[in-house]
């Protein structure tokens, strides 16, 4: 008997790791899927995710900073795992500005890297009534493929499951880039890239694609028009879903906070709206990984009176390149100055750089749950070669949508006018 469960449960391992997520959940007891989902959750190296966790914090700041009021979607997940991805290539002050800006200032690349593949094994089959699916590829220009280090390719493939195509960088290579992406978000994002300039050689490309059901379904009946006062101090007419029950909540006077649980209520939504009289540039300007974490800590059972806001939303095409820049990345979009020598020799004179990091990402929230994906192409050129508390969200408001197993952000957002369907 023993033996016959092992074998079980090494089949069940064995298929999440062939990504049979999804055959093992309809074929296999959810609850043996479950338990080594959680077990590999649980087992994430802490340092990787406290390291997202600030990135996502100042990247969603930076981009604040830089667009004002504008409604910002991102997922800082999606960045990280490029950025990492491209962090094995890079090298010198390169590699040590990537990591200063990443939080892997200390941690060796076997630290890097198995965190990684440590935190997108565990999302795999986190629930059955949540598509989570994550996607990495690296795309190389035919002519460049030969001097791109095996170590470099392999490393990807091992790490973040990364699928490694060498292409020809014309029309078509764009058509099969925007295919891949489009089949890796569920057809949420079909367009990533317009064209392919001749200095690139290379593109490592991560997508999420998120379908979260709520634990407790809004009632279309009960939503109705109400009043959104914007970050400019008008007022639109919104589409407000409504409930009570019982939900995680915390309110002092700066923020009130509730959790928002989808699935079997291992990944949730959390909203924070500031305070009246609090704008939320002010409450995400002192806004840190330590602070957030803090937050989540803090919430307790209460009984809610539940308003939020039906939202549909695209955010993108960005290039994160100013952003980065700005929180001290800088060297590696310098063309002279950038050094990416882990991902290939070039001759004398030429050298490799992060030409963009581009970002798009929709997301749709309505009664029955959340649907999100995003994409980050982070394109490598060459040089010189072509009782009830009320918490009612009416004003500007962030959230994010986050793993509690392992405390991954997965996405996050800054919501100043929910009406606006396209920014910036």
């Amino acid at each position: 008997m023993k033996s016959t469960k092992r074998r079980l449960i090494a089949g069940v391992i064995l298929l999440l790791i062939m990504g049979g997520a999804g055959v093992v959940l309809n074929v296999l007891s959810p609850s043996l899927v479950y338990a080594n989902s959680d077990s590999k959750a649980a087992s994430v190296d802490k340092s990787i995710v406290s390291s997202n966790t600030d990135f996502a914090v100042k990247l969603l700041r930076e981009l604040q900073r830089e667009q004002g009021g504008k409604n910002i979607f991102i997922s800082p997940l999606s960045v990280s795992i490029a950025l990492a991805m491209t962090y094995d290539g890079a090298n010198s002050s390169t590699r040590q500005a990537m990591a200063n800006v990443l939080g892997f200032t200390g941690m060796s690349d076997q630290t890097v890297n198995t965190g990684f593949s440590q935190l997108i094994e565990s999302l795999l089959s986190v629930d059955k009534d949540v598509s989570l699916n994550i996607g990495d590829s690296v795309w190389i220009r035919s002519d460049f493929a030969l001097g791109v280090k095996q170590n470099f390719t392999a490393t990807l493939s091992k790490y973040f499951r990364s699928e490694v195509y060498t292409k020809p960088f014309d029309a078509s290579t764009v058509n099969e880039v925007n295919s891949w992406v489009d089949k890796a978000t569920n057809g949420k994002i079909s367009k990533l890239i317009d064209q392919i300039d001749s200095s690139n050689v290379m593109f490592i490309i991560n997508a999420i694609y998120f379908k979260g059901g709520w634990v407790d379904k809004f009632d279309p009946y009960l939503t109705h028009p109400a009043d959104f006062t914007t970050a400019y101090g008008s007022t639109v007419s919104v589409d407000m879903m409504s409930r009570d029950g019982s939900y995680s909540y915390y309110g002092d006077d700066q923020v009130q906070i509730a959790r928002l649980p989808y699935g079997r209520d291992k990944i949730a939504m959390y909203v924070f709206l500031p305070a009246e009289g609090n704008s939320l540039e002010s409450f995400t300007s002192s806004l840190t990984g330590d602070k957030l974490n803090a937050y989540f800590g803090k919430l307790t059972d209460t009984e809610l009176v539940v308003g939020l806001p039906k939202l549909k939303l695209e955010y993108g095409k960005v290039d994160l390149k100013d952003a980065l820049t700005s929180l001290g990345m800088g060297v590696a979009f310098d063309l002279n100055s950038a050094n990416l020598s882990r991902i290939s020799n070039v001759s004398p004179g030429n050298n490799l750089y992060i030409a963009f990091v581009d970002h798009k990402a929709v997301v749709e929230v309505n009664e029955q749950g959340t649907e999100a994906a995003a994409a980050t192409n982070v394109g490598i050129s060459i040089t010189a070669m072509p009782v009830r508390t009320t918490f009612v969200v009416n004003r500007p408001y962030m959230f994010v949508i986050r793993d509690d197993r392992s405390g991954a952000i997965l996405f996050s957002g800054l919501i100043t006018d929910p009406t606006i369907r396209a920014s910036p």
